[in-house]
Parts: C-alpha cells; sequence; structure tokens
C-alpha cells in the first residue's frame, strides 16, 4: 500500500531492530499471528456454515469473495462441508429465468458473480480441481456463456464465467483440457471472442490458447477442416478489431494462437492462404516493439508459414 502520509519522519529507533537480535521477529510476534489465523478461519468456517442459510447466504458467500485471497483452505473447506456447494449452485441456477428474455438486473448479477468467484476458488484448488470438474461443475456456467446481451450486468456475468475456466486451464493440465473439449468450450469461447468486451474477449482467447498448447487440443481443433475455419474466421475479425482499436494483450493472444496452429502440417498449409496480411506487412511492429517474446512468436508463425510453402512447392 502507498503511504498516505509522506512527511511523516522514519522511526530512527525501529522496535526490536537490535539488542543482539538481529532484527529477528519480535518476541510473541508468532504466536500473534498464530492466533490471528486461527481467528481468521473461525470466521471462515462460520461464514461458510452461513451459506445453507437462506437468510444469511448472501452476505455469507459476498464476505467470502472479499477474503477468498487470505484464506488458502477455503475450496476444500467449502468442498467439505454439508450442503454449501448446493447452496452455490441454488445461487447460480436461480438467474437461469431471467437470461432469456433477458431482464436480468445488475443487482442480481453482481449476487451470482460473488458465487461464481467461490466456484473459482474451487476450480484452481489442487485438492478440489478434480473434483470440481468429476461434478460437471463447469455446464453450470453455460448458459451465461451463451448470452448476446451487452449490458454491464451480462458481461460482468460472462467475464466472471469466463474466470473460472481461465482458472482451471492455467496450470496446463491435460485432464482438464480433455474435459472442457468433451464439453464443447471452444464455440462459447468464440462467441465470446466475437461479441464481448475487450476484457472477456481477452480472457475467452487466453482460454483457446491454453487449449492450443496442449498437443491433444491443438489435434483437436485441427482434426477437421469446420473446426479449424472456426477458429481461424474468429481470429481474422480479432486481428482487424485490434487494428481498430489496439491492445497489446489481445494482439499477444492473437498471435500466440496463429503461431501454435502453424505447428500442425494442415493447419499451417491453410494459413498460407488465409493468414491476414496484417500480421505479415508490419501494421503491427509497433505494438511489438515492447514485447519481443510475441515479436518472436509472429516470427516463428512467418517461418513456419514459409518453409511450408517451399517444401510443398508453392
Amino acid at each position: 500500500m502507498i503511504p498516505t502520509n509522506l512527511t511523516q519522519p522514519a522511526n530512527p529507533n525501529p522496535p526490536f531492530a537490535g539488542g543482539g537480535r538481529g532484527g529477528g521477529t519480535p518476541p510473541g510476534a508468532a504466536e500473534a499471528s498464530g492466533v490471528q489465523r486461527s481467528k481468521t478461519n473461525k470466521s471462515a468456517e462460520q461464514l461458510v456454515l452461513a451459506i445453507i442459510n437462506p437468510d444469511l447466504r448472501e452476505k455469507a458467500i459476498h464476505d467470502l469473495s472479499l477474503k477468498k485471497e487470505h484464506l488458502q483452505d477455503l475450496a476444500p473447506l467449502l468442498w467439505n462441508s454439508f450442503g454449501s456447494v448446493t447452496a452455490l449452485l441454488q445461487e447460480i441456477t436461480s438467474i437461469y429465468h431471467v437470461l432469456s428474455p433477458p431482464t436480468l438486473t445488475q443487482e442480481a448479477s453482481n449476487r451470482v458473480c460473488n458465487a461464481l468467484s467461490l466456484l473459482q476458488c474451487l476450480a484452481v484448488h489442487p485438492d478440489t480441481k478434480m473434483n470440481f470438474l468429476n461434478a460437471y461443475m463447469p455446464l453450470y456456467l453455460y448458459p451465461f456463456l451463451k448470452t448476446t446481451t451487452k449490458t454491464r450486468a451480462f458481461e460482468y456475468l460472462r467475464l466472471t464465467s469466463l474466470g473460472v475456466i481461465g482458472a482451471l486451464v492455467k496450470d496446463d493440465d491435460t485432464g482438464v483440457i480433455h474435459f472442457l473439449l468433451s464439453k464443447e468450450i471452444i464455440p462459447l469461447c468464440l462467441h465470446t471472442m466475437q461479441m464481448g468486451s475487450e476484457l472477456s474477449k481477452t480472457v475467452a482467447i487466453f482460454i483457446v490458447q491454453k487449449i492450443l498448447s496442449d498437443d491433444e487440443g491443438l489435434k483437436y481443433i485441427c482434426a477437421t477442416a469446420e473446426r479449424f475455419f472456426a477458429v481461424g474466421n474468429v481470429l481474422q475479425q480479432m486481428v482487424q478489431s485490434v487494428a481498430e482499436s489496439p491492445s497489446t494483450l489481445l494482439l499477444k493472444y492473437i498471435i500466440c494462437c496463429y503461431q501454435r496452429l502453424s505447428d500442425n502440417p494442415r493447419a499451417c498449409d491453410a494459413l498460407r492462404n488465409c493468414l491476414p496480411d496484417m500480421l505479415r506487412d508490419g501494421t503491427f511492429d509497433a505494438y511489438l516493439h515492447e514485447d519481443p517474446m510475441t515479436h518472436r512468436s509472429l516470427q516463428r508463425l512467418i517461418t513456419n508459414i514459409t518453409r511450408g510453402a517451399l517444401h510443398s512447392g508453392g
């Protein structure tokens, strides 16, 4: 945190800095820290128990969503507490009926997004991730990812849902990739990449890029022309969009996706004819100047396509 009072002089004799203790931990600090952790854990346990009470649920979920970054064992606590996950799912499914026709309010969106943030804890924690998948929990998010309304309430809902999926894929777990591919996550990400805000587009393409980075993910997308061109067409649209409204992060993920597609011989051959000219003619050089890693990815992409053309006699 940035100090708010920069005129206050530093303490010339900070406590416990000398006296043969070498600036070590103050006496009793470890015990005090342990007591504080115990109080924090007890508070978390009370909030988790409160989730199953409909009258206390909204506030309990809200408070836990604010504290989750400081509660390392929140995910196992949630998963193993009777009725807690069921209550979270009740929160999520309770707004399905206002998705179409779109009558979702911002208040309702905020409430469900707090519940989704707790699902993200389950998705990312190593002790609960596979249980989360085996219970098919991501499928409860799909109705939100299929929405087309662009109001803030709906956009916030899509973005938070994508955050749960993004948490699942960030550790490059092949089992997670297989699950998501089998549950048709790619079309939902492509949908958001076409119509979402810049932030939700960024999370969606991040998920696609992580899937492509897995060998089975690349093989899956390149297995049929329909899948390849579905991804390729949306990437082309995004290139045009970034040219009109620059975003270095979106550009990075677009190039990473194309570069990974070029590692597949059939996809590389197709990219010779459908790679956007703006990725070849230096349109984005100014944005890549400060990002040498992405610039190298673009060079590798061009090299792969050129090498493929030479080998094919094109």
